[in-house]
Order: C-alpha cells, then sequence, then structure tokens
C-alpha cells in the first residue's frame, strides 16, 4: 500500500531531522546494510565459483561429463552474481556525499520519486481496471 502524500512529508521530514542531528549516524545507517549485503553476496560467488571448478575438475577425471556439465553451469551463475552484486554494490564515498545532499544526490532523489510515481500510477490504474469489471 502506497503512502499518502501526508505520510511522505512526514517521513522525509524524519530523514531531514536526523540528517540535520547526527549525519554522521544517518549516512552509517543508509550505507552500511546495503554495502555489506552486497559484499557478502559477492564473496559467496566467487566460493561457488571454486566449487564449480572444483566440480568441473573432477567431472573431466572421472569421465562423467554431466558432472563436468553441473560444474561449468555452477561456474556460470556465480560469475553472474559476483558481476551483478559488484556493480550494485555502493562505494565508501559514495554514501557520504548522498548524505551531505549533492547534486548528485538530489537527482537520484528524484528519479526514485519519479519512479515511485510511475509505479503507484500503475498500481491505480490495475485496481481502477479491476475495480471496473
Amino acid at each position: 500500500m502506497p503512502l499518502s502524500e501526508h505520510e511522505q512529508r512526514m517521513l522525509e521530514q524524519m530523514e531531514r531531522a536526523l540528517y540535520a542531528e547526527d549525519p554522521k549516524f544517518a549516512s552509517a545507517l543508509e550505507g552500511s546494510g546495503l554495502r555489506t549485503y552486497t559484499r557478502r553476496r559477492v564473496y559467496q560467488a566467487v566460493a561457488g565459483f571454486l566449487v564449480g571448478i572444483a566440480l568441473l575438475m573432477a567431472g573431466m577425471v572421472a569421465k562423467q561429463v554431466w558432472l563436468s556439465v553441473v560444474g561449468f553451469l555452477v561456474m556460470l551463475g556465480c560469475a553472474v552474481l559476483a558481476v551483478t552484486g559488484w556493480r550494485k554494490a555502493p562505494k565508501p564515498g559514495e554514501q557520504a556525499a548522498g548524505a551531505a545532499g549533492g547534486p548528485q544526490a538530489r537527482r537520484q532523489g528524484r528519479s526514485r520519486r519519479s519512479m515511485m510515481d510511475r509505479i503507484e500510477q500503475r498500481w491505480q490504474k490495475r485496481r481502477d481496471e479491476q475495480g471496473g469489471h
């Protein structure tokens, strides 16, 4: 359920108050969870890639083609996870810049809002269409 206009304004006021009161704490809360999650995901993907190599080699030594194929697929999947996780991981300096309210942070805020507005509009349209039938 989307937030009402009043709730969105209150949430924005609370965020601004938190940044004004303790910007260091606010920026730490904002970025550490995502950064830790993506870093952990990349490490898991690298470990899975190594397991895939081991499966590939074991399949070749045992002359089991299916085991080699499974190892290759594991390697491929883990490589995709590592690359996508690495690209999504925020840089340590980016969170501090976002907390400072630079022009890039404002552009991201606008794009997030416009994306959320589009999602809300689509949701309302679907609800209206379903209610009309």
